[in-house]
């Protein structure tokens, strides 16, 4: 049809068909196959999260280490629990820091696996759509960044949780600014999020349901607990008997356990910048480990078990934490 046959009302009728699916794709979480390399379906997977600074601030003792382990456990992939280029994101997708921060120092060959991300508040800061295009998987063919979005593994699937447009004081603050194109109107967002999220879990077969954020549930560290997700996210995962909930934002290592299910949340922050000193008090009987330093947490999982360890800037093992799942068919 020529352009010049085309009348107004038929623009019009493409233009919201066009948004309308816009809409639908943009609630649909997008799922990846990760089927383990090993043969009895084990999987190990490095996590690492708050850590793009040009190296700076032990950044690159932490991925020189994560080469050591993820070459010793022949990782299967990295997670980023977001902020992962600082302080301000990207500014396009030729920025240089992206090559500066990522691909220049994560250069093990054993960190020459996939790696999934999530954006974290800093992100937000700069040109999200950027950070988010498959440009940058061209520069370098290991990285994938969504908003939130699915890894089928097997016994495990992973839900990846976009969790900085939860957070009310982002919309407030006047300090920075942050790049909400995608997210607008925000109270629709964050009501698809939490139903694509729920039906996901509801309809996961997998044995082992782990979903990471970049904020945090619960956290004795400097940002403490985010009220928001305790409020929104935090009961879908309770009644979903989700296992973990990993996340990064306060820069530390941490493990606290739920007194009211299964559900572990563990906060791997520690890749660059950290040592703040700030740490609240906590019940012991929750508060399994909590170290305000640099590092990485490893998690491997098989049929009938997960396994947490977390490791400092020189490679040490400083927590260890593991469970068991057995179904009727395993006996």
């Amino acid at each position: 049809m020529a352009i010049n046959n085309i009348n107004s009302t038929t623009i019009i009728l493409v233009v919201v068909c066009m948004a309308v699916a816009a809409i639908d794709v943009a609630a649909e979480l997008q799922r990846f196959d990760h089927p383990p390399s090993k043969a009895d379906g084990s999987l190990d997977v490095l996590v690492i999260g708050d850590w793009g600074r040009r190296g700076l601030y032990n950044q690159s003792d932490v991925a020189f280490q994560m080469g050591k382990m993820g070459e010793n456990l022949d990782a299967d992939f990295i997670i980023s629990t977001g902020d992962n280029f600082y302080d301000d994101g990207l500014t396009d997708e030729e920025d240089p820091l992206f090559v500066e921060s990522f691909s220049n120092i994560y250069t093990a060959s054993s960190l020459q696996k996939q790696w999934y991300a999530v954006l974290g508040n800093h992100d937000y800061r700069g040109n999200v759509l950027a950070q988010l295009s498959p440009t940058l998987t061209q520069r370098d063919s290991k990285w994938l960044c969504l908003r939130s979005f699915i890894v089928n593994s097997g016994i495990v699937d992973f839900f990846f949780v976009d969790t900085t447009p939860f957070q009310d004081k982002y919309f407030i603050e006047e300090k920075h600014t942050y790049d909400w194109r995608g997210v607008l109107p925000r109270e629709d967002y964050l009501s698809n999020v939490l139903k694509e999220v729920d039906m996901a879990l509801k309809e996961s077969s997998a044995k082992w349901k782990i979903v990471i954020g970049h904020h945090t549930i619960f956290s004795a560290g400097h940002h403490g607990n985010t009220q928001e997700l305790v409020d929104q996210l935090l009961p879908i995962l309770e009644a979903r008997e989700v296992d973990l909930y990993i996340n990064g934002h306060d820069h530390c290592l941490q493990h606290i356990s739920s007194q009211n299910s299964q559900l572990q949340f563990l906060t791997s922050g520690g890749g660059s910048k950290a040592w703040r000193g700030e740490i609240s008090n906590w019940d012991p009987n929750e508060m399994k480990f909590y170290y305000d330093g640099q590092g990485f947490m490893t998690l491997g999982v098989t049929e009938n078990e997960v396994s947490v360890a977390f490791y400092d800037v020189v490679g040490q093992i400083i927590h260890t934490w593991s469970t068991s799942k057995y179904t009727h068919m395993d006996s």
